[in-house]
């Protein structure tokens, strides 16, 4: 079993996978630090250009032979896959743990969330299939069916080290495909854990290839005219700029960017339940999440009363080392992130609007000297402030005030944004009004976090999203897949001359 200690016993050095062979890149390296700690835990390569196009070679070589595999035969490494995951869960937790810094309760809900994933690539059979037509004329069959597209590439976040990579290369492996991840270089190590366990499986060399780095490494996957689809997770100004290139180059593409997340609190809701569901979605993760609830907008006379149930409960917030288990929050992902947020702190005082709780120079209760930022909660906030309109990506809450739910769902349709929300109401006319009018792709009602299941798409909106087919669900399938139509007639001698159109 594994624990943080065991994997981080020393400084890790992440290797590359291509064709089924791990080496070492002769790029340049990287050493990252434990967030909680400070303290340096990998060495993490830039892969070189050749070795960028060995990984993606080895998809395309593998490709051919891989996509005849059987549907189900591929289900069945999807099966064998699941239970290594399942047997191997608390090591892979305590990486998640070592590397991002969230507390081990949330690293194993997010990997148990990416096991979903690869329980819904376990259905590619009734996924897969296809639709016919017979006698669509005299004589003649029509059958649309789905086939592979071939070397898909796999970018992923540093919020979720494992559970996003596992939304990708499970659905596209299943679907026949080849492919090439390149993990966030902050969050290295789960991946190649994943893959490891992956080729544990037994899957053929070349099925599955890893690669290290920064913008030149995306740029040489974004531009390899052997890359057929590409998979993004990040900020908005990213997103687009890979949705733009990748497209230029004629390839695939979803990419998922930005968020800034509105939840409605209506008068007469359970207000404590409200409460527990807003600290959960705002501070989980230290707010490093594209589902984190970044506004709460609060209606009529729910707001005094929200904001002192939020304030007398984020006082009771620890902070510390996600491994320990007095810790509810843990740090944020690097001194950079740390600065950025606590600027935004800044600039919300200036702006005017009232700080309730100030979480810069909050201490963790272990003394650890990593990158840690409190739970902030600001009130009295104006949508046009850049603390209400701008996404910090960390534990910072903006309360503004609303008269009714028409000027609610004004203030969250006002937004660039369109990842998630959610309403907290005793009506069912209001939640159902709510949920018609926004203009946001997953709604949630009484619910603090509206994270659909894997068999649904993520389906963001606006400038939370760019491309046509959404990762997860039904969406997944037809992004990883082509669809072809075979139009066919067999006739018999006595039929040949009969014919018509």
């Amino acid at each position: 079993m594994g624990t943080i200690a065991s994997v981080a016993n020393k400084i890790y050095t992440c290797p590359i996978c291509v064709g089924g062979k791990w080496i070492h890149s002769t790029g340049r390296t990287e050493t990252l630090l434990n967030p909680a700690t400070g303290e340096p835990i990998t060495t993490v390569p830039h892969c070189t250009a050749e070795e960028v196009g060995a990984a993606v070679g080895a998809a395309h070589a593998a490709f051919d032979s891989w996509r005849q595999v059987p549907v189900p035969e591929r289900a069945q490494y999807m099966f064998r896959y699941r239970e290594q995951l399942v047997a191997h869960a608390e090591e892979l937790a305590a990486l998640i743990t070592l590397e991002h810094g969230k507390t081990l309760d949330e690293s194993r809900g997010s990997l148990g969330r990416g096991i979903e994933a690869v329980e819904f690539a376990c259905s590619i059979p009734t996924l897969m299939k296809g639709e016919t037509i017979t006698d669509i004329s005299n004589g003649i069959d029509s059958t649309a069916m789905r086939q592979p597209i071939g070397v898909c590439v796999g970018i992923p976040p540093f919020n979720f080290p494992a559970m996003v990579p596992m939304w990708m290369f499970p659905i596209a492996i299943a679907c026949g495909n080849t492919f090439v991840m390149k993990p966030s270089e902050r969050v290295p190590r789960t991946v190649v854990r994943l893959i490891e366990l992956l080729y544990e499986t037994g899957l053929p060399a070349g099925v599955c290839n890893l690669v290290h780095g920064g913008k030149e490494v995306v740029d040489a996957l974004l531009t390899d005219p052997r890359v057929k689809a590409v998979s993004f997770v990040g900020s908005t100004p990213v997103a687009k700029a890979i949705y733009e290139k990748a497209a230029a180059n004629g390839k695939r593409v979803q990419a998922m960017g930005g968020a800034k997340n509105h939840l409605v609190v209506m008068p007469g809701c359970d207000m404590k339940a409200a409460a527990k569901a807003i600290l959960g979605a705002a501070f989980g993760c230290s707010g490093q999440r594209c589902l984190a609830t970044s506004v709460v907008v609060a209606v009529g006379e729910a707001g005094d009363p929200l904001v002192r149930e939020l304030a007398e409960a984020v006082d009771k917030i620890s902070l510390g080392t996600g491994s320990h288990p007095k810790t509810h929050m843990g740090p944020v992902i690097s001194a950079a992130a740390r600065e950025r947020i606590v600027s935004y702190i800044g600039v919300g005082k200036s702006e005017g609007a009232a700080l309730v709780r100030d979480g810069r120079g909050a201490k963790p209760h272990d003394d650890t000297a990593g990158y840690y930022v409190g739970p902030t909660i600001f009130d009295k906030v104006r949508p046009e402030m850049r603390i209400a309109k701008e996404e910090i990506f960390g534990p910072v809450l903006a309360v503004v005030r609303a008269k009714n739910l028409d000027e609610a769902i004004d203030v969250v349709n006002s937004s660039a944004f369109g990842n998630a929300t959610s309403v907290f109401t005793a009506s069912g006319a209001e939640a159902r009004e709510y949920a018609s009018r926004v203009q946001v792709g997953m709604v949630g009602v009484n619910v603090g976090v509206p994270s659909p299941a894997a068999y649904l798409p993520f389906a963001g909106w606006k400038g939370s999203f760019f491309g046509d087919l959404h990762a997860l669900g039904k969406d997944a399938v037809q992004f990883y897949t082509e669809t072809k139509v075979v139009t066919s007639r067999w006739p018999s001698h006595d039929t040949e001359h009969k014919i018509t159109f």
